[in-house]
């Protein structure tokens, strides 16, 4: 299986997918394919229902068999991750950054507590078991960060993609009682393991106000001045 336009540096806004004969995929959201190569007979879709999740609310997959060949779009802004899964692995996602996992994988459901479930609006994460690997969407670049069992790790509640199920998590702030009363949710989360963490789900609109005024500045004096645009960049 071969992805082309899958990495955080590609601005391309879609994904190339191509299938050998062995390989299948499933799309958990098949309106993004926007082209298909292959057999009409390729494209299997299904209900599915994730229990707990959302009351008698479905969704609908595609299981692709190969070959075949994919064009999928991706939404604006997002960027598409494949992010390998092993036999080991207990990291949480958010089911909805999900685009594609591989056959063969096993998906299980954890329900959080009332208390996160009330502040992030997310009832229930899904844990992937491999090997296989996930196409995960993230706004903005993805990184990832390693927890520690004894020093916390404070993320922006919005900006947590997943995170290990062993993993020690509350909702927190951090800092001196300014910088708490002037902060976001944050998770503090000790353990092992890694997080995942999408950098452009978390903006502050006072610096895009500043950045926008600053760039309208600059754009009408280098109308106005005799030479602004040679002198101001």
């Amino acid at each position: 299986m071969q992805f082309s336009g899958a990495n955080e540096h590609s601005q391309s806004g879609h994904v190339t997918v191509k299938l050998t004969e062995t390989d299948k995929l499933h799309v958990l959201h098949p309106n993004q394919i926007i082209a298909y190569k292959g057999l009409p007979s390729g494209r299997e879709d299904r209900f599915m229902d994730i229990k707990g999740m959302y009351r008698k609310r479905r969704w609908i997959r595609s299981k692709i068999t190969g070959p075949a060949e994919l064009l999928i779009a991706l939404p604006p802004v997002c960027k598409l991750h494949v992010v390998p899964i092993d036999v080991e692995s207990n990291l949480l996602f958010d089911f909805r950054s999900v685009l594609f996992f591989s056959d063969g994988m096993l998906m299980q459901n954890r329900l959080q507590s009332f208390k996160n479930a009330v502040i992030t609006k997310e009832w229930v994460r899904t844990k992937f078991t491999g090997p296989g690997f996930l196409g995960l969407l993230s706004t903005g670049y993805m990184e990832s960060l390693e927890l520690d069992e004894e020093v916390p790790l404070y993320v922006d509640a919005g900006c947590l993609l997943a995170y290990p199920e062993k993993a020690q998590i509350k909702l927190s702030v951090y800092g001196n009682s300014l910088a708490s009363q002037h902060m976001r949710v944050q998770w503090e989360l000790k353990g092992t393991g890694p997080v995942l963490i999408q950098t452009g789900a978390s903006t502050d609109p006072q610096l895009e106000g500043q950045l926008r005024q600053d760039g309208l500045i600059r754009r009408t004096l280098r109308e106005v001045l005799p030479f602004g645009g040679v002198f101001i960049k």
